[in-house]
């Protein structure tokens, strides 16, 4: 059995030791050092990046106890934490080499050695060292994953009381593992918010999923979300980890969890209550250890009334519940966003002496935003992007007038005012005639006669 060519280090008091196996490994390995002197070990090992180091361990003549290896053990360990080391012990040293072994040692060689068994111990822990370095390779790549995706969700930007109230529940909550709720309309920041909860817990260095449950169907649920075996199912061509599975040990967030089935809803209720899953194909469950956060658009609340949700399932993701506003209930927070996204596009679009004139600012403020945050975002980069001068005007932003809210003093019809109110009505009721019509006290039919009226 030959060892891979790789670097070396032998480490024993005794010359005749060294010679022996150094002419035994030198032609099975890249590089093999040397030394009598325990001393030299810390600048041996700062210097090189060795695949294996051979150590004796008693240095003097009169000591046998094996402390002087477990010493420089362990100094090796802290220069290298990733070190492969192999004691070499006397046959009668067992016992210290199961202690060393204990204490971080790969493995022993008992004097006098084997030369099969030397090289077998030596292939054995290359291939350890490899799967080690691949490991902190891996860490390093997951690292540097985790940082770009905190760069591309940018912070949460807005300094309004409610915003306020928003960031510190964040601070309260991040360092526990309760589920946690979002609500709040499309485009507020459901995930902006999952994603900071999640930096800011103690799981910050692991993965955090996303999964848009509104865009899984029956069939796909289970594979999905639980995985499943080799040969489970006619395309199962290998096995496959579920999202459960791969965020073990960090965060998942569930995004449009309201949109859940009823039998979805069983079947995640299930595994959140025995924090266990099975693979589709196989009868073995699995445990993980996931920190949830869920969220809607939803009220489910009234979903639960209707009876399409489970009540015990929402109090199940429901610890903690947080309510986003929509921007237009969150005053100059609109301001503020509408700087941070000029600034961005305006680098990434090479227009970095684009600014904003003061009606331009008046309107955005005065705009409804009925898509919220990520419809400003989308209207300044598309603005920044056709603008052919150094200011942005009004009409650079193609805002939808009707979507412009009257300012406090401008003189206002009864038309205006109750299309208004049909509007705010029909938001509340999220366009479900039947319920605004009840709530405005009128009938349905002169309801869908005043919306063709206003062309709402």
């Amino acid at each position: 059995m030959s060892v891979r060519k790789r670097k070396l280090l032998i480490v024993d008091d005794n010359k005749n030791i060294l010679t022996a196996l150094s002419r035994l490994l030198e032609m099975e390995v890249d590089e093999v050092h040397t030394t009598s002197n325990p001393n030299l070990i810390p600048g041996m090992v700062r210097s090189n990046s060795y695949d294996a180091i051979l150590l004796d361990m008693n240095f003097s003549a009169s000591v046998q106890s094996g402390n002087e290896g477990i010493f420089w053990m362990k100094e090796i360990l802290k220069l290298d934490p990733n070190a492969i080391i192999i004691p070499i012990t006397a046959y009668g040293d067992v016992d210290l080499a199961v202690r060393a072994v204990r204490e971080g040692a790969a493995d022993f060689v008992v004097k006098p050695w084997d030369n099969d068994k030397l090289l077998a111990t030596l292939n054995s822990a290359y291939n350890l060292r490899q799967s080690k370095l691949e490991v902190v390779s891996l860490k390093e790549k997951q690292k540097s994953l985790l940082e770009k995706i905190d760069k591309k969700y940018a912070c949460i930007i807005g300094s309004s009381l409610v915003m306020q109230e928003i960031h510190e529940t964040i601070k309260k909550v991040a360092g526990t593992d309760v589920n946690i709720l979002i609500l709040g309309e499309n485009g507020t920041g459901k995930e902006l918010v999952a994603r900071e909860i999640h930096r800011q817990s103690s799981r910050n260095q692991e993965l955090l999923i996303s999964v848009d449950m509104g865009s899984l169907s029956e069939s796909l649920f289970e594979s999905e979300m639980f995985g499943y075996e080799k040969g489970a199912f006619t395309d199962a061509k290998e096995m496959r980890k579920g999202r459960f599975e791969i965020a073990s040990e960090g965060s998942m967030f569930l995004d449009e969890i309201g949109n859940l089935s009823l039998s979805m809803q069983a079947k995640l209720l299930t595994a959140l209550q025995n924090r266990t899953f099975t693979r589709i194909g196989s009868n073995s469950p699995i445990e993980f250890d996931t920190r949830l956060i869920c969220a809607t658009n939803k009220n489910l609340k009234e979903m639960i009334s209707e009876s399409l949700f489970r009540e015990d399932l929402f109090f199940r993701i429901n610890t903690i519940e947080i309510t986003i506003p929509p921007l237009r209930d969150r005053g100059d927070d609109v301001l503020e966003l509408a700087d941070y996204f000029l600034t961005n596009f305006k680098t990434k679009y090479g227009k970095n002496a684009l600014k904003m004139n003061k009606n331009a600012s008046e309107v955005l403020k005065n705009y409804n935003w009925p898509g919220n945050v990520r419809e400003l975002q989308h209207t300044i980069e598309k603005a920044v992007i056709l603008c052919d001068s150094n200011v942005l005007k009004p009409d650079d932003l193609y805002l939808p007038r009707q979507e412009l809210k009257p300012s406090d003093d401008a003189p206002c019809t009864f038309s205006e005012i109750e299309k208004r109110g049909i509007l705010k009505a029909l938001e509340r009721n999220k366009g479900n005639v039947v319920k605004t019509a009840k709530e405005l006290n009128i009938a349905r039919q002169t309801l869908y006669n005043k919306i063709q009226k206003h062309k709402l």
